[in-house]
C-alpha cells in the first residue's frame, strides 16, 4: 500500500489525516490502520467502499486527546480483545455536530442527534454507526484511570444519551465545540489548560445520566463525589489530610477509605496521585518553565522536596528532573 499520503501534516496543534489523496480502492485498509493505531482496534464497514471518505484531525489535549471527524456513512465494530496499546485503555466520548449516529455497547443502544454526546469503553465490544452522506463529530479520548477516578459507576454510563440541547449537556457540548473550533488559534499552553475544564464539564454531564441502580449505592456515590470535589478544591493546602477531609465530610476515616477501596485505592493515595498529576501538568506548561521543581511541588501541597521526588518517580517511572528534561 502507498503510505505517502498517510503521513500526517502538523498544524499548530493537531495531526491531520485525510483519504483525499488515497486511491479509492485503498481507503478502507488505510483508514482502518489509522483508526487502529490512534484509537482502538476495529473493523470498518462501509456501504460503498469506493466512496469512503474521511477527514480527521487529532489534538493532544493535556491527558486527553481531542479529535474532529468528518466522514461519509461508515460503521465501526470492535470484537472482544485486549487493548493494542496502553494508551488505548480509554473511554471515548463521541459528540455529533451534524448528521445522525448510533452507538451500541453492553446491550444498550443510543441514537444521537447533533449536539448529543455519549461515552463508550474503547476496550470492550461496541458498534458505532454514522448515517447519511456526511457526518461531523468530535471525539474525546479519556484514559480509564482518569475517568474512573472521577465517576463512580462509570461502566454503567456507557451508551447513554447525554442531550446536547439542555442542562449541563448543553454547556459541555458547546464548550467542546468551541475548543475544537479554536484549537489551531490558541497558544499551546492555553489550549492545554482547557482540557481540565472539559473534563470537569463532561464529568458533570455523564453523572447527570448515570443510573441510580449501579453497584455503588447512590448515597455512597454522592459521598464519594463530594469528597473528590473537596479534594480538588483543596489540593494546594499542605495541611489537607485524612482528619481534615473526614471533618469536612462529616464521615469517619474508615468509611471514607471504604469508598476509595471500591476503586482500588485509599483516600491519601488518591490525594497524592492528584497532586502528582497536577505537578506533572505544570511541568509541561511553558508558563512554569522558569519555575523551580520544588516551587511547583510546594504549590500543589507537598512540603518536602525529597518526598515529592520519590513519589513522582514511583508514580511516573522517572524523576521530576528527568521528566522535565524530556519535555524541554
Amino acid at each position: 500500500m502507498n503510505m505517502t499520503a498517510s503521513s500526517p501534516k502538523l498544524p499548530r496543534a493537531g495531526l491531520k489525516f485525510s483519504t483525499n489523496d488515497i486511491p479509492p480502492r485503498e481507503r478502507h485498509d488505510w483508514l482502518r490502520e489509522v483508526i487502529c493505531r490512534e484509537y482502538t482496534h476495529v473493523e470498518i464497514i462501509s456501504p460503498a467502499r469506493g466512496d469512503l471518505s474521511q477527514d480527521l484531525i487529532i489534538y493532544p489535549w493535556g491527558n486527553l486527546q481531542l479529535s474532529t471527524v468528518q466522514t461519509t456513512a461508515i460503521s465501526l465494530q470492535r470484537s472482544p480483545r485486549e487493548p493494542h496499546l496502553i494508551s488505548q485503555d480509554a473511554y471515548l466520548m463521541v459528540m455529533l455536530l451534524s448528521g445522525a449516529g448510533r452507538l451500541e455497547q453492553n446491550g444498550r443502544e443510543v441514537f444521537l442527534q447533533p449536539g448529543d454526546m455519549a461515552i463508550y469503553d474503547a476496550t470492550l465490544p461496541h458498534r458505532v454507526h454514522c448515517f447519511g452522506e456526511l457526518t461531523k463529530m468530535i471525539y474525546l479520548s479519556i484514559p480509564r484511570t482518569v475517568f474512573r477516578d472521577r465517576i463512580a459507576g462509570i461502566d454503567r454510563c456507557t451508551a447513554l444519551r447525554i442531550p446536547g440541547t439542555q442542562g449541563i449537556g448543553f454547556v459541555a457540548s458547546n464548550f467542546l465545540r468551541s475548543s475544537a473550533t479554536y484549537a489551531d488559534q490558541l497558544q499551546p499552553h492555553e489550549f492545554s489548560n482547557l482540557s481540565d475544564h472539559a473534563l470537569d464539564l463532561l464529568t458533570l454531564a455523564v453523572t447527570s445520566v448515570r443510573p441510580v441502580d449501579f453497584n455503588l449505592s447512590r448515597s455512597r456515590a454522592v459521598s464519594l463525589n463530594g469528597i473528590k470535589t473537596f479534594i480538588e478544591q483543596n489540593l494546594r493546602d499542605a495541611d489537607l489530610d485524612t482528619g481534615s477531609i473526614s471533618s469536612q465530610a462529616g464521615l469517619s476515616a474508615r468509611y471514607i477509605n471504604s469508598l476509595f477501596e471500591d476503586e482500588g485505592t485509599s483516600l491519601m493515595r488518591y490525594v497524592w496521585k492528584r497532586r502528582l498529576e497536577n505537578c506533572r501538568k505544570d511541568m509541561q506548561n511553558p508558563v512554569y518553565a522558569g519555575h523551580r521543581l520544588c516551587d511547583i511541588a510546594f504549590r500543589w501541597g507537598f512540603n518536602d522536596a525529597a518526598h515529592f521526588s520519590r513519589a513522582f518517580k514511583q508514580q511516573f517511572g522517572c524523576s521530576p528532573r528527568e521528566f522535565r528534561g524530556t519535555k524541554a
